[in-house]
């Protein structure tokens, strides 16, 4: 998953150029004044694509006025005139970009696209016009040099720190003539970056599996095949379409019988942004990590990770390496394990085959990566006589979201949800939740869209259009997004467990953002490090398996049964399966990340192929039957997403999570007690106070990685890894959960 999450001051950013050019006259564009809608929430029926541009320009226009009569100020710099001023700056910014980041990450278009090209360079050098502008700065800093003598509170103390850290980070100390070569860095990195989005979005429709065979398909249920009719005509085509997800694994490779079939699946997904081109990436993301390294090496650091992790809970590119170098042994034995089960299996029907047919060139051979799916479902069927298509009927959405993510919410934290049909969305598949807290206050509102579109980045995330802020009176107003198939018209909609997780984990980042109660609009809610957001939504997925929770959503969609004991048993039991490869492929990703971003700034250009390839042979991650969870190049979370050198944090956070639920498990599990305590110690302090100290403070403890590898049935090394006083963290888990990791 991924969580986009913006102060108010600093939504995104652009250099407005002298006049604005707004299209019409200012009332007829509903983003120059708040929402008169329930918790302010987005106008949808009154906003028009023509809306988005004229007022990014205006609100780019309007908080440099902001700012620079904060910097111009006469008066001597106090907290309030400057870190307060700033927090208040950028509102109709703000507001405009939280929605157009939404709309064009869920719902984009050929118009929508044009404006992200036009203005991602406006964006970031409107960043900063803000962040090196020499008066602002040396007003923040003359209140950080003064902050012990203030008598500043706790949220107000670590606004003042964190603030000057990130115009230090930004490059408020450096010359006039590096500022300008900074600046001109972030404008290419923003423009590369938009450009890689394009050209992978396009990418991945392009590469869709269409067949005008129905036997080609063999394995899929008739429902898949009536969606797959369905995705083929929605694009005026005939046949069938398997549109790509965005990871390399497809999950119709678990029951395609073709192996031709799979073969050209995982091909087309493992190829989709490298087929020459105007959609292949390869030219832009080496680009892109030449231009980080160059800004990095501006900025004093060796490497962009080096810069990327000093504000972060890992603090250097060498703790999150050591983190990760101590799991591979375990988890690439586990893969080999696992790899050697499934070429038994293979070995067996060859056999079976040959001696049936008597002949020899009967049967499968040796074990791809494009077959490890079909045989590892086949593995599980046998081991845990536990079939997928067994479990569905199990799994219908709108009861897993209502009986499970909801109630087991209402568990923990005593809130309660009301579906809102008279509030505007802007595609008729997205849902409008009110959400209420135990005392009957309102609390927010949240915004599901779960079904895949050929205009909807791949993957699953979260966000908000409001940030809930004291300042500013602000309630949180936060939506999730994914990638599930769509049923065909008339068809129950049936989810894997993996989605069930995905919808979990996805949750789990919307409860950080409903629960937000801080002051300041930059340190609310999900506005933390990397490598701490994941840990409040892996942590979240727990409770999809927790026998309360799972035994009121795991109902038969038809005759509204219950699980039957011995299919759960078999659920349970197999929990643990496959989690060498997911450890592996996840590993795989974070180390090609990391490779990525330590290049030196020195280093030649490389070739992306060849440099994917030497990385994961030096790293012992070259398993060929196990490829990363994401090539680089269609690898959208470090290209485009803001987790660049940040992927680590996914396993980072693992270790958080999993420790925090031994906690829950060592303190009575499920109960209302407990999750009000991690509420007002967690989910509701946002980045208002050191996270280290929090997570200690909340747990009682350092976190370990014993209970990461415990869960996922891999035995820990003799030294387990643990974080170190002053590295402790938190943002993303593995690949346990299904979503965009």
């Amino acid at each position: 998953m991924r969580v986009s999450a913006m102060g108010a001051w600093i939504a995104a950013g652009a250099l407005a150029l002298g006049g604005v050019g707004v299209q019409g006259r200012a009332q007829d564009n509903p983003f120059y004044a708040e929402s008169t809608l329930p918790f302010h929430a987005p106008p949808f029926d009154r906003i028009t694509d023509a809306d988005f541009q004229p007022a990014i320009e205006a609100g780019m226009a309007a908080q440099l006025r902001e700012i620079d009569a904060i910097a111009n100020d006469p008066a001597p710099p106090t907290f309030d005139n400057t870190l307060v001023a700033i927090e208040r700056s950028g509102v109709q910014l703000a507001r405009v970009m939280r929605v157009f980041n939404g709309v064009t990450g869920a719902n984009t278009n050929p118009a929508l696209q044009a404006v992200q090209r036009e203005e991602a360079p406006r964006l970031a050098a409107h960043a900063d016009a803000i962040h090196l502008n020499p008066k602002l700065f040396a007003r923040v800093k003359a209140v950080y040099d003064e902050r012990a003598t203030l008598r500043l509170g706790g949220e107000q103390l670590r606004l003042v720190e964190v603030q000057y850290g990130r115009f230090v980070h930004a490059g408020a100390l450096l010359s006039d003539g590096d500022k300008r070569r900074l600046e001109a860095l972030n404008k290419e990195e923003s423009t590369l970056a938009n450009a890689f989005e394009t050209k992978l979005l396009a990418a991945t429709k392009a590469a869709a599996y269409a067949s005008a065979d129905k036997a080609s398909l063999a394995g899929l249920s008739e429902a898949q095949l009536q969606a797959a009719a369905g995705a083929a005509k929605a694009r005026g085509q005939d046949g069938y379409l398997l549109p790509l997800q965005n990871t390399t694994q497809q999950p119709e490779l678990a029951q395609l019988s073709s192996r031709s079939t799979r073969e050209a699946l995982f091909n087309s997904s493992l190829n989709r942004a490298e087929q020459g081109g105007e959609h292949d990436t390869r030219a832009t993301i080496v680009r892109l990590a030449q231009v980080r390294a160059e800004k990095a090496r501006l900025l004093g650091y060796p490497t962009y990770a080096a810069w990327k992790l000093e504000d972060q809970m890992a603090k250097t590119p060498e703790a999150a390496l050591h983190f990760m170098d101590a799991l591979v042994p375990a988890a690439t034995a586990k893969a080999r394990e696992e790899a050697a089960d499934i070429q038994a299996l293979i070995d067996s029907q060859k056999n079976a085959q040959k001696n049936a047919q008597g002949s020899a060139q009967a049967g499968s051979s040796e074990l791809q990566a494009a077959d490890w799916k079909f045989y590892a479902e086949q593995v599980r069927k046998a081991r845990y006589d536990l079939d997928e298509a067994a479990l569905k009927p199990y799994f219908e959405l709108d009861t897993v979201l209502r009986d499970g993510v909801f109630y087991a919410a209402q568990l923990l934290y005593g809130i309660s949800f009301t579906e809102r049909h008279d509030l505007p969305v802007y595609q008729p598949d997205v849902r409008v939740f009110e959400v209420t807290d135990a005392d009957g206050k309102p609390l927010a509102l949240f915004y599901c869209d779960y079904w895949k579109r050929d205009n909807k980045n791949g993957g699953a995330w979260m966000s908000s259009f409001v940030d809930q802020s004291k300042l500013l009176g602000a309630l949180s107003v936060v939506y999730n997004v994914a990638n599930f198939p769509k049923p065909a018209p008339g068809q129950p909609a049936l989810i894997s467990f993996e989605d069930v997780t995905t919808m979990f984990h996805e949750f789990g980042h919307a409860l950080h953002g409903m629960f937000a109660d801080a002051t300041y609009p930059s340190l609310s809610g999900t506005a933390v490090p990397r490598d701490f957001v994941e840990f409040p939504s892996q942590f979240n997925e727990h409770w999809a398996l927790y026998p309360e929770v799972f035994d009121h959503y795991a109902r038969n969609y038809t005759t509204g049964a219950p699980m039957p004991a011995d299919l759960k048993a078999k659920l349970l039991r197999a929990r643990t399966f496959d989690q060498g490869y997911a450890l592996t492929e996840l590993l795989a990703a974070a180390r090609l990340d990391m490779e990525w971003h330590t290049l030196p700034v020195d280093a030649p250009l490389e070739d992306a192929d060849a440099f994917e390839k030497q990385v994961l042979a030096r790293t012992h991650l070259a398993l060929p039957q196990v490829p990363p969870r994401y090539r680089s190049s269609y690898f959208m979370h470090i290209w485009a997403n803001g987790y660049a050198a940040g992927y680590y944090a996914y396993l980072w956070s693992e270790m958080l999570d999993d420790d925090a639920f031994q906690w829950f498990t060592d303190h009575g599990g499920l109960l209302r007690a407990n999750g009000d305590r991690f509420r007002r110690m967690v989910l509701s302090r946002g980045n208002t106070e050191d996270l280290q100290a929090m997570y200690r403070a909340w747990l009682g403890a350092e976190p370990s990685a014993a209970p990461m590898l415990q869960y996922r049935g891999l035995e820990p090394a003799p030294q387990a890894p643990a974080v170190a006083p002053g590295k402790v963290t938190s943002e993303a888990k593995s690949a346990r959960s299904a979503l965009p990791r």
